[in-house]
C-alpha cells in the first residue's frame, strides 16, 4: 500500500509523521514544491521509522510518482497573509486554488483516494475533483469539527467520547451545522446547547492558532482515521466534504470495505435550513474563484 503526501509544511509534516508512526502505508511518498524541504523531511521521517521500528519506507517523490499511489493526501499551502477576521478558513481560497488546480490537472486519471486538507477544504476539494475528474475525492474538514463536537459533548455529559454519537456537517468554518436533533449519549437523546457548543467549536481552533500558529495534530488524526476506512482497513463513518446538490460540503460518509456512501442524518427543518444556507454561501464563494487557475505548477 502506497500513500503520497503533497505538502511539507506544518500539517504535511505532522500527518506524514503520524502515518509513519502508525505504519499505515508500506511506502510513503513525500512531495513538495521545494526540493530541499522534501529531501529533509524524508530523511527525518526515515529516522522516525527506524526509531519506532515502523515498516513504512519513506521516499521523496515527484508529482508524477503519485499516479502509483493507493491514496494521496493534499496538504499544500501557498504563501499568503490571511487578513480575514470572519470566514477565516476561506481566507486562502484565491491563494490556494491555483496550486490545487495545477496539481489536479497533473493527476488526471488517478483512480485512488484523494483526501484534501488544504483550506478552505470544502471549496478546494470541489476544485480538485472538477479539474482532475477523479471520482474518490474527499475533504476532511467536517471530520475534525465532528471530533471536536463529540469531545465537547462528552466533557459536558462526563462520559467517554466514544459514548457520544453526533455529527457536525455543512461547511468547515463559520457555517458548520450541529446535528443536535440526532445526537445521543449512550444511545439516549440529549439536550444540546447549540450556541454554547458552536462558540466552543469556534474558540478551539483560535486557541490552537494563538499558541502554536496552526492546527496540526487534529487534521492529521482526521486523515489517519479516514485513510483506514477509505483503503478498506476498517469500516465506519467519517464526516467528509462530498458533492451535495451543486456544491461540496461535509456529510457523514459510511465506508464498507472501502466503498463510500454519503448520507445525511435526520435533520429538523431548522437544521436543514442552516445546511442550505451553508450551501448557498459556499456556492457564491466558489463562483468568485477564477475558473482557470491550473497553470501554476504545484
Amino acid at each position: 500500500m502506497v500513500v503520497g503526501v503533497v505538502g511539507a509544511g506544518a500539517v504535511g509534516q505532522t500527518l506524514a509523521a503520524g502515518l509513519v508512526a502508525a505504519a499505515l502505508p508500506e511506502r510513503l511518498l513525500v512531495v513538495s514544491r521545494q526540493p530541499d524541504q522534501v529531501r529533509a523531511l524524508a530523511a527525518d521521517l526515515q529516522d522516525l521509522a527506524h526509531a519506532t521500528r515502523s515498516r513504512t519506507v519513506v521516499e521523496p517523490g515527484e508529482v508524477a510518482d503519485l499516479h502509483g499511489c493507493d491514496a494521496v493526501v493534499i496538504a499544500l499551502r501557498t504563501s499568503f497573509t490571511n487578513t480575514a477576521v470572519a470566514d477565516i478558513r476561506r481566507g486562502g481560497a484565491l491563494a490556494n486554488a491555483p496550486a490545487i488546480g495545477a496539481l489536479a490537472h497533473r493527476l488526471r486519471g488517478f483512480d485512488g483516494t484523494v483526501l484534501v486538507v488544504t483550506n478552505p477544504v470544502d471549496l478546494m476539494a470541489r476544485r480538485f475533483a472538477e479539474v482532475s475528474g477523479c471520482t474518490r475525492v474527499f475533504g476532511v474538514g467536517s471530520n475534525l469539527d465532528s471530533t471536536r463536537y463529540r469531545l465537547l459533548m462528552a466533557r459536558r455529559a462526563r462520559v467517554l467520547p466514544e459514548q457520544v454519537r453526533g455529527h457536525v456537517i455543512g461547511e468547515h468554518g463559520d457555517r458548520a451545522v450541529i446535528c443536535a436533533s440526532s445526537t445521543t449519549v449512550n444511545g439516549l437523546s440529549v439536550h444540546v446547547p447549540v450556541k454554547a457548543v458552536l462558540d466552543a467549536l469556534q474558540q478551539r481552533p483560535a486557541l490552537i492558532r494563538s499558541g502554536i500558529g496552526r492546527t496540526r495534530c487534529g487534521p492529521a488524526g482526521a486523515v489517519l482515521s479516514t485513510l483506514r476506512k477509505s483503503l478498506g482497513l476498517a469500516d465506519g463513518i467519517e464526516e467528509l466534504a462530498t458533492p451535495y446538490q451543486d456544491v461540496w460540503l461535509g456529510i457523514p460518509t459510511r465506508f464498507t470495505s472501502g466503498r463510500a456512501e454519503a448520507r445525511l442524518p435526520h435533520l429538523t427543518s431548522h437544521e436543514r435550513q442552516l445546511l442550505e444556507h451553508a450551501a448557498a454561501s459556499l456556492r457564491d464563494t466558489y463562483a468568485r474563484i477564477p475558473a482557470h487557475t491550473e497553470g501554476i505548477a504545484p
